[in-house]
């Protein structure tokens, strides 16, 4: 009797480690899941950062070329006001 009630038990218990260890495994495929897509979200992210970055290089050249023609056209005038 003692006996059976024994290996009922390492039965029960070798279930038991079995089943919770499938769940681990799930645990741990989601974690991986979970973890490639924030790497993706973060290479997304890092690609919008290095746009908005080309964005305000382009703007501050435009601006600087706009700078200079106002510099210019002021320059124009100047001599032609001295004049008058």
């Amino acid at each position: 009797m003692r006996n059976s009630v024994a290996v009922a038990l390492m039965l029960a218990a070798s279930l038991g480690l079995a089943a919770c260890d499938k769940k681990s495994e799930d645990k741990a495929q989601d974690a991986n899941q979970h973890a490639e897509q924030a790497q993706e979200k973060m290479s997304e992210a890092q690609d919008k950062v290095n746009d908005a970055a080309k964005e305000n290089a382009e703007a501050a050249k435009a601006q600087a070329e706009s700078n200079q023609a106002a510099a210019e056209e002021a320059a124009e005038d100047a001599p032609q006001a001295e004049s008058k």
